[in-house]
């Protein structure tokens, strides 16, 4: 059961908002385009994910990315990590809360800013209330996310047609990666991994591949569904152009999915952020989760309201930032606490390659 829970964590952490996301920019950039996109990215996030694992077990001492980077980088490392963590974290806190409000409408009428006002209370709530009881959310919510998945291909099936599913273009290579990197990243949880699985750490590998590849294949089958009946004209909240095109029955299991997925990542995110001010900074409870709650609340209040743009931005900026320090983190990594239950080769012709990819988002986003 423990697995199962730590699978559980990591899959839930991924899966957010991005999902529903994904499908509009492939559609922009060409089905195959994205696809390309998706497969390089899922490469990465296994690598970098399983070396976050590695870092995680070398330590006999838990502590959140921030803590292990300050190990093995120093202050510049500690506070590189912790920014660029927190720009990850709170922007897609930020999209939940946007997203959460669009998507409780489409269900049930109202006003989207009072409906995210209200999911973002309860959200906020469930985090004072701490691990166990998202842990046990977690599990749950994570079973019927594929569900809600299949439902959704049940009733739209009959409405793909392949011809939206063959565009390709290299000058469109970029559009979607953003985006992808945001909603494939699940770096935060893996010490929350290794905590569930305290004495059994040699189960860390393989829940960390399960883990990783399961969002992939869930975006995979999600976008072809979606970018299949709705095309070019793909809505930038996925679930609401497929209730528009098929009808009332989609717009409530489309949405209830939509609803699920969100609410998932809010918590164990959220919980990242918390745990991060109370173990990396000694930063007591109460204080720590209203920091956690404080900000996402008022940049959305402000006024920042752009699903896609939040999303695309994180991603490719503080997304690739926090990779390239992981990956700095793991080459530095020489002495160790205690023997790990695996290896990854710590080579140059492995990180060189990701680092340049990152860095190539991170400028992308910069000079737009």
């Amino acid at each position: 059961m423990i697995f199962i829970e730590s699978v559980a964590i990591l899959i839930g952490t991924t899966i957010g908002a991005g999902i529903l996301a994904i499908p509009y920019v492939m559609a922009q950039s060409g089905f195959l385009t994205g696809l390309l996109v998706l497969v390089v990215v899922a490469v990465m996030m296994v690598v970098i994910n399983l070396i976050i694992g590695e870092i995680t077990l070398a330590s006999s001492k838990l502590h959140q990315l921030p803590g292990y980077a300050e190990k093995y980088l120093g202050k510049w490392g500690k506070w590189s990590m912790f920014y660029s963590m927190l720009f990850v974290l709170y922007g897609a806190l930020l999209a939940y809360i946007i997203g959460e409000g669009q998507v409780l409408t489409a269900l049930f009428g109202g006003n989207a800013m009072t409906n995210s006002l209200i999911f973002f209370a309860i959200g906020a709530l469930l985090l004072y209330l701490g691990l166990d009881i998202i842990k046990r959310f977690e599990v749950y919510l994570s079973l019927l996310i594929l569900i809600i998945i299949f439902i959704i291909y049940y009733f739209s099936s009959s409405h793909i047609q392949t011809t939206n599913l063959l565009d390709f273009s290299w000058a469109k290579i970029l559009i979607p990666y953003g985006v992808i990197l945001s909603a494939s990243m699940g770096y935060s949880s893996i010490p929350q991994m290794r905590e569930v699985l305290k004495g059994q750490e040699k189960l860390l590998k393989r829940a960390i591949i399960i883990g990783t590849l399961a969002p992939i294949i869930i975006y995979l089958f999600f976008t072809l569904v979606v970018v299949g009946v709705t095309g070019r004209e793909t809505t930038e909240l996925a679930t609401i152009g497929l209730g528009n095109i098929i009808g009332q029955r989609m717009i409530i299991f489309g949405n209830l999915f939509a609803l699920v997925t969100m609410a998932t990542s809010f918590l164990t995110l959220g919980l990242a952020i918390k745990k991060t001010y109370i173990q990396d900074f000694k930063i007591k409870k109460n204080v720590a989760w209203f920091l956690t709650c404080t900000l996402p609340l008022l940049l959305f209040l402000i006024g920042v309201n752009s699903f896609v743009g939040v999303l695309s931005f994180i991603g490719a900026l503080a997304g690739g930032l926090q990779g390239v320090v992981i990956i700095l983190v793991f080459m530095k990594m020489k002495q160790r606490d205690r023997a790990t239950e695996f290896h990854i080769p710590h080579s140059w012709w492995l990180a060189i390659p990701m680092i340049i990819i990152f860095v190539i988002g991170m400028i992308t986003v910069l000079i737009k």
